[in-house]
């Protein structure tokens, strides 16, 4: 074997590996899309369809809820739902259960379907006011003397 054996071996070996291509897991894209009537839920739910991968494609007229299941992209699914006008977001509710603080102000909100609230991070917290500091200064444990009432 030569110096042409020794080439044409190698070049045969790393043809033969081949890049393994991550394979994509399936996932559920669940978008809040405004639909005033059947008719623009049977729209949505076609386009959502078009997508490439999406397996199944589920459409909540009620809670103006589609859910596309497969192997797709947040990003995909959203830019279809998008061509149809309609105003579309990802799916901003979580089960009220899942929220340290659900009665913070940036979590409550009167159009969430019952007993989900927004998703909110987890540093929004109940804001104290500077009535509360005074209240907490009037009864002073540091200070016996200072509480007014006594």
């Amino acid at each position: 074997m030569g110096v042409e054996g020794t080439l044409e071996y190698i070049s045969d070996l790393l043809s033969s590996v081949k890049k393994k291509k991550k394979k994509k897991q399936i996932q559920t894209v669940a978008l809040k899309i405004r639909m005033d009537c059947e008719g623009c839920a049977r729209k949505v739910k076609k386009v959502l369809s078009g997508v490439k991968g999406a397996k199944s494609v589920d459409v909540d007229l009620k809670q103006q809820k589609a859910t596309v299941t497969g192997y797709v992209e947040a990003k995909k699914v959203l830019a279809a739902a998008k061509s149809t006008k309609k105003k579309v977001e990802l799916w901003p509710y979580v089960p009220y259960t899942l929220v340290a603080n659900p009665y913070v102000a940036q979590a409550y909100d009167k159009k969430a379907p019952p007993n989900h609230v927004r998703k909110v991070p987890a540093t929004a917290t109940v804001t104290e006011t500077t009535i509360d500091d005074r209240y907490t200064n009037l009864f002073s444990d540091d200070n016996p003397n200072a509480c007014s009432i006594m």
